[in-house]
């Protein structure tokens, strides 16, 4: 009886396996179009997926990020300058793509433009500090995608939302962390809403990768140019030498840091070709391991984790 199952269990494995290998037929007539190319994961993503003849249209936010891309790609590439936070900019690139793409349509969408914003104690902050980051990396996300949605109508393609491990789990005080957990609720309900269509939704939730996103030191430039109008109160509460823990904490931590970022371009590829693909993925050593398994565990184990790895402050009692 127990050799039975175990057989069934490596059975249902395999077919598992092989089910996730099955690729799309042909990829030289499709179009994509990614956004966020001037560096990360969407730059690297715009390379790969020219070199596998893939027809690539890589928004950038800027004139140098798109000579750059253009001067490492063949001439199926096509880039664009996209600002996600300015509606008619997104509107005039739409109707630029479903000029190029004709009656084909639009294969895939992978919304990769992102931003960290401000990570700092959330009663350092105002509302300006959290509008960026929503504006980027949730309402841009979304006005690019309902303007592209008839062009991958068409197509019966594939949206690839990246989302983040900050959109299960808040691990920092800002604006990154709600806008992320926006993203992954627009995310489930498009997804719910494109399958009458053959429209495959995936979201891709990376850990912590070295990219400009997530430079310590930028991260601790922007904290202190917030703590530098604080209320006397609240420096007191914090401590002058908060800033300088944190980034002791920050570096020390290096360890979670994932350096390549194949392994989420990889993701955004078996969500576009797979004849099966994933609803999520986890891509990291410390998405799968670490953050994934947490986001599942009750909050008051959570909580002790994540407040372990806080800098104590000088004075919380002086309020």
């Amino acid at each position: 009886m127990l050799f039975g199952v175990l057989a069934l269990l490596i059975l249902c494995a395999f077919l598992w396996n092989y089910k996730g290998q099955l690729k799309i037929a042909d990829i030289t007539d499709k179009y994509i179009f990614i956004t966020g190319c001037d560096s990360g994961f969407g730059n690297l993503a715009a390379r790969t997926f020219d070199k596998k003849g893939f027809h690539v249209i890589a928004a950038c936010l800027t004139e140098s990020g798109s000579t750059a891309l253009k001067a490492e790609t063949s001439e199926r590439l096509h880039t664009v300058l996209l600002d996600v936070t300015d509606p008619k900019n997104v509107k005039r690139i739409a109707q630029w793509v479903k000029n190029q793409v004709g009656e084909k349509g639009l294969w895939g969408l992978i919304n990769n433009a992102g931003v960290l914003g401000v990570l700092a104690p959330t009663d350092w902050l105002t509302v300006e500090d959290y509008r960026e980051p929503i504006e980027v990396n949730l309402f841009g996300l979304i006005d690019v995608t309902l303007n592209m949605l008839p062009l991958l109508k068409k197509a019966r393609g594939r949206i690839v939302n990246v989302s983040s491990i900050g959109g299960r789990l808040a691990f920092g005080g800002g604006g990154y962390t709600p806008s992320k957990y926006g993203v992954e609720g627009f995310n489930d309900c498009l997804r719910r809403d494109m399958k009458v269509f053959g429209v495959h939704v995936s979201c891709i939730e990376p850990g912590f990768f070295k990219t400009e996103l997530s430079d310590p030191i930028k991260a601790t430039e922007r904290k202190l140019a917030i703590w530098k109008h604080l209320s006397p109160d609240i420096k007191e509460q914090y401590g002058e030498g908060y800033i300088e823990k944190s980034l002791d904490k920050l570096q020390s931590t290096t360890t979670w840091v994932n350096l390549d970022l194949s392994l989420v371009v990889e993701c955004m590829e078996h969500a576009l070709t797979s004849l099966f693909p994933k609803t999520r993925y986890a891509a990291g050593k410390d998405a799968k391991t670490f953050w994934i398994p947490l986001s599942h565990m009750p909050a008051v184990l959570q909580d002790f984790l994540l407040l372990k790895e806080k800098v104590q402050l000088a004075n919380p009692k002086a309020v």
